[in-house]
């Protein structure tokens, strides 16, 4: 089965409308080593929540894994690692961090609790919550 996970993006650095409009990109500039152990473990096929940092504060869209992580050929160390992604679709409507916050159900969502980390699990419980809180 699929993983899910959470990717952030700083919009002004590389937004999910970029990422509509590019078809795909390889998802690359992550250095904490938490959030890279997590992009380890993505496989092709896996969906990713794609976040919008900064003013936005908000889940935006949906994309989907096209490869495993691999080191990122740009760089000279191995640790360092990238996935390829492509969209799927964007949320109805942003779900934002004040709004995941004031769920109940998702106060052990690692988005609440490590607001810094850029790459994380998202459980199939909390995905389906944040995907009921984009139509709402």
């Amino acid at each position: 089965m699929a993983n899910r996970w959470l990717f952030k993006t700083e919009p002004s650095a590389y937004s999910f409308q970029q990422l509509e409009k590019d078809r795909r990109t390889v998802w690359d500039g992550v250095k904490n080593n938490l959030a890279l152990k997590h992009l380890s473990q993505v496989k092709k096929g896996d969906r990713v929540l794609i976040y919008h940092t900064g003013d936005e504060k908000a889940a935006v869209g949906i994309a989907q894994a096209l490869s495993p992580a691999y080191p990122d050929p740009a760089k000279k160390d191995p640790k360092l690692l990238v996935v390829e992604i492509e969209p799927e679709k964007a949320l109805p409507r942003p779900v934002t961090l004040a709004e995941m916050k004031a769920n109940a159900k998702l106060k052990g969502f690692d988005l609440v609790r490590l607001p810094r980390l850029s790459v994380m699990p998202v459980s199939d419980e909390q995905w389906t919550i944040i995907e009921e809180m984009a139509t709402k």
